[in-house]
């Protein structure tokens, strides 16, 4: 059985199956902030996530970060370094992407285990 979570018209913000967590891409809901603030906007909506399914970010099993200007990888580096526990960093891509809105400035998707 698939579990969708904060289903819309287009899409979910997270489905689970076969104990698997699949998250959307989460953005930062102000724009206005630097990559920090946008940063943690992001992780602080994907521990939400994980929570209400009843897992955490120690489970996640991939990350995907998409960052608009890859000239401000270290400042998105050192909120995640903060973030993630020590002997939980799960494995991870980073690439510069055009994100959907100008204003966003990373985007992480994250699969992650019950």
């Amino acid at each position: 059985m698939v579990q969708r979570y904060e289903v819309g018209a287009r899409m979910s913000e997270m489905a689970v199956h076969n104990g698997v967590v699949y998250l959307a891409g989460q953005v930062a809901e102000d724009g206005s902030q630097d990559i920090g603030g946008q940063t943690r906007q992001v992780l602080g909506a994907i521990d939400k996530l994980l929570a209400q399914a009843g897992t955490d970010k120690t489970k996640i099993l991939r990350a995907q970060i998409f960052i608009a200007d890859i000239a401000e990888f270290p400042g998105m580096n050192a909120v995640w370094d903060t973030w993630v526990v020590a002997g939980h960093t799960p494995p991870r891509a980073t690439v510069q992407a055009a994100l959907a809105k100008p204003e966003w400035k990373v985007e992480i998707v994250v699969t992650a285990a019950l």
